[in-house]
């Protein structure tokens, strides 16, 4: 990992790429990867922390950030380590480089990827009105999904640990939060990841084990403000979410939204729904509960 200096002066330690100079960061991933950014396609993520460009060589570069006392080695290698997957649509990564920035406190890195050309469903993640997919397209995720739960990984997309102490936190005692069955996940499914007409799924940071139906529960979390999409995801994928670490993974979602909403009060598409579907997978999951122990 090299140790460069900015080139363009004076800088503070960095908190929003987008807010903030970084032309001298594009300058030296243009000279390492012996490519031209597009400036006009510049592409920044919701958290300030990455942003991706089309190049000359008609690819695609993401180039992201992160405190050097912050560093989290999954979120950090995602992109790499999904480079083995298959059987799954996706980018596919061609080369990175990383080094480190003293003066603006962080670390970066620039992934060279195949260029996706469908737009991306929603940006902010979830939908307010159908996005009118067909057959083919949810085919494509339902396949691409299949692959990847099978795939053997130690990475974690989402923990028991994790599970139990949300649940707890937002439902008290309310089910028994003990997952049954796991599969390997994107575990950032929504609508902001995956792109239309072609379905592609993008973003690969946080993939690894979760709880059986945790990406299609995570989608149908982000659908909850158009019901028919909601719905669709529900019998899209009926054997995974049917499940009871499916059940558990839905009832994730809301115990998020719900945890949100009471500290912040901004209510959102799927604030409500949320809400209720909560009260009907807790009666679901206590209702199994009791014909287990029957």
């Amino acid at each position: 990992m090299a140790n460069v200096a900015p080139q363009s002066g004076q800088v503070k330690p960095i908190h929003d790429i987008h807010q903030q100079e970084h032309e001298d960061v594009l300058l030296l991933v243009e000279r390492w990867l012996g490519v031209e950014l597009d400036r006009s396609s510049a592409a920044y993520g919701n958290t300030g922390s990455t942003v991706g460009f089309r190049t000359n060589t008609g690819m695609w570069v993401r180039i992201q950030w992160r405190r050097a006392d912050r560093m989290n080695g999954q979120s950090w290698t995602g992109a790499e380590c999904a480079s083995v997957l298959t059987g799954v649509s996706k980018p596919q990564l061609r080369r990175s480089v990383r080094w480190q920035d003293e003066p603006r406190d962080a670390v970066w890195r620039a992934d060279e990827m195949t260029l996706v050309k469908a737009p991306v469903i929603a940006e902010n993640g979830s939908i307010t009105t159908d996005p009118q997919l067909g057959n083919a397209w949810w085919s494509e995720l339902k396949k691409s999904l299949t692959a990847l739960a099978s795939h053997s990984t130690d990475r974690v997309g989402m923990g028991q640990a994790h599970l139990t102490r949300r649940l707890t936190e937002v439902f008290g005692d309310a089910v028994d939060t003990h997952v049954d069955e796991w599969g390997t996940a994107h575990a950032d499914l929504h609508w902001g990841n995956l792109t239309a007409a072609k379905c592609h799924l993008l973003d690969w940071e946080d993939w690894g084990a979760a709880p059986r139906g945790y990406d299609a529960a995570t989608l149908w979390g982000f659908s909850l403000g158009v019901p028919s999409v909601a719905d669709r995801v529900q019998n899209e994928f009926r054997q995974d979410l049917c499940t009871r670490a499916g059940r558990l993974s839905q009832l994730l979602f809301c115990a998020n939204v719900l945890r949100a909403h009471a500290r912040s009060g901004k209510t959102m598409p799927f604030t409500e729904p949320a809400r209720h579907a909560a009260d009907s997978l807790i009666s679901q999951l206590r209702a199994e509960q009791g014909e287990g122990r029957a």
